[in-house]
């Protein structure tokens, strides 16, 4: 136990340590939401990737230097910041890094790491991305919760911890979000056929 106490306080400190460009301002309507969710989380009993779980895990960083150290410099002690974390956790397998460049959250079509990443998840190579914040992945709370479900959906689920929020796409009281038609990008989406039981309702 407390050797994951420290994982997290380690992974904590690499988010309080770098500095990202502001990809929206704190009055967004995404930065009310996560505040409001973050507090909420405070009062409940948390869930985290578990370390003696065996992932394979990958580390997915949106990069945008604004420091006065040298881009490299820079990077490689992000990097090093993660590896000496991860190697306390000798049951996660560590699939590498995958780095995209920018200072706006990525589009699929533009973001080509991230977009490798997504495939080697559907590809069964892995199972846990760790990422420093939810608006390195995107600005869209809906799009979020729809790639959570559908990553939550593979053999093995794949999960994704938001270290700066400290959230668990897997956490057992995500469940029921991944399931509610409020999240879908747009009414004409529909559940998956797996998300129903045979008589047609949500198996929650």
């Amino acid at each position: 136990m407390s050797n994951e106490v420290e994982v997290y306080e380690r992974l904590a400190q690499i988010g309080e340590a770098q500095k990202y460009s502001a990809f929206f301002g704190a009055n967004t309507e995404q930065a009310q939401r996560l505040a409001e969710h973050k507090a909420w989380l405070q009062n409940i009993k948390h869930e985290r990737p578990n370390t003696a779980h065996h992932f394979r895990v990958a580390v997915y960083i949106r990069y945008f230097n604004q420091t006065r150290y040298p881009d490299e410099e820079y990077l490689q002690k992000h990097i090093q910041d993660f590896t000496d974390t991860l190697s306390l956790c000798p049951n996660w397998e560590f699939v590498g890094f995958y780095i995209d460049e920018g200072s706006t959250a990525p589009n699929m079509e533009t973001a080509k790491e991230w977009s490798r990443l997504l495939q080697d998840c559907l590809d069964g190579k892995v199972d846990l991305i760790i990422t420093q914040k939810v608006k390195n992945v995107s600005r869209k709370p809906h799009e979020i919760t729809y790639l959570a479900r559908i990553l939550a959906r593979q053999n093995p689920p794949v999960g994704m911890y938001f270290v700066s929020e400290d959230i668990f796409t897997l956490a057992s009281y995500y469940q029921g979000d991944r399931k509610d038609e409020f999240f879908l990008p747009s009414p004409d989406w529909k559940l998956l056929p797996d998300d129903l039981d045979e008589g047609g309702n949500s198996d929650d």
